[in-house]
């Protein structure tokens, strides 16, 4: 069923699917995705940057394309736990792009409830590609996560079972008092469910690394050409925990890939307080 809640085209977050089409393209070069979600754009904007990322990597020992593997295999391995724990949760991922995450696990979990959800123009893109190779066509719904369709959404769930919201590449383009009514949001619904699990990523201020000063002013790229508020929010894991336990989660976990605690034995806790130096980190919070 699809929502067809009328939304908001003047929402501040629109031009953000500039990075929808990058990451895209990036996970197909990975073997992870499917050749319908690369886009021709985003191939262009992978030879662009490629150029860039070499360097990153060399120079920085990062890139965006490292921290795109590090936070996508990170959120997948946490989705799986609770997965393993909760098989009848559902998933609804939110300004999912071109994320070949839903193509996947509703591969995976043939009976999982998986729904995407972007804004219009995007989720129709995706809708398209995704008509090529998955049938029954999944549900790829176009809601505002700031309008009122985002609660209809919300409602078409069962509200008995589990769900888990997931979001990623997204809540460094907000500035930080519409990030924490994003979560003030995503925290209210989830609470209606039996059990309420958000899964993020999260890029933090890179003051721990070498040439800090140049991956703040890299960031400034992004934020210009994805022509949004792209800005780094946190330094510690404290302050994150603090700010979803402000916006209504009572329980975060801060996982970050250089973390040698941080393995598949021991994924469900983990109790840094520190910032270890990775430029992402993924975060699990509950309510």
């Amino acid at each position: 069923m699809q929502n067809n809640t009328p939304v908001n085209a003047d929402s501040p977050h629109r031009h953000i699917s500039f990075t929808a089409h990058y990451t895209g393209y990036i996970w197909f070069q990975e073997g992870i995705s499917h050749a319908a979600l690369a886009s021709n754009k985003g191939r262009w904007l992978a030879k662009l940057v490629s150029p860039l990322e070499r360097w990153a990597e060399n120079v920085i020992g990062d890139s965006m394309r490292t921290t795109l593997r590090q936070r996508h295999g990170l959120i997948d391995r946490q989705l799986d736990l609770f997965l393993a724990e909760h098989p009848d949760a559902q998933v609804l991922e939110i300004a999912t792009g071109l994320s070949p995450r839903g193509w996947r696990y509703r591969q995976k979990y043939p009976n999982l409830v998986y729904v995407e959800a972007d804004l219009p123009d995007m989720a129709a893109a995706k809708r398209q590609a995704l008509s090529q190779i998955e049938t029954p066509a999944p549900r790829i719904e176009a809601v505002d996560l700031f309008g009122e369709g985002f609660q209809h959404l919300l409602d078409s769930f069962d509200k008995k079972k589990p769900l888990v919201i997931i979001s990623e590449g997204l809540v460094n383009y907000f500035t930080k008092d519409m990030l924490n009514d994003l979560w003030t949001r995503l925290a209210t619904g989830l609470k209606q469910f039996s059990i309420g699990v958000y899964l993020t990523d999260l890029y933090p201020e890179p003051v721990t690394r070498r040439l800090a000063k140049l991956i703040w002013n890299s960031s400034k790229i992004l934020k210009v050409m994805s022509r949004s508020a792209f800005a780094f929010h946190f330094v510690s894991p404290t302050e994150v925990i603090a700010a979803m336990k402000t916006a209504g989660f009572n329980q975060s976990v801060i996982f970050q890939p250089s973390d040698k605690k941080d393995t598949p034995e021991n994924a469900k806790s983990q109790d840094t307080a520190e910032h270890l130096g990775d430029l992402v980190w993924v975060i699990e919070s509950r309510v």
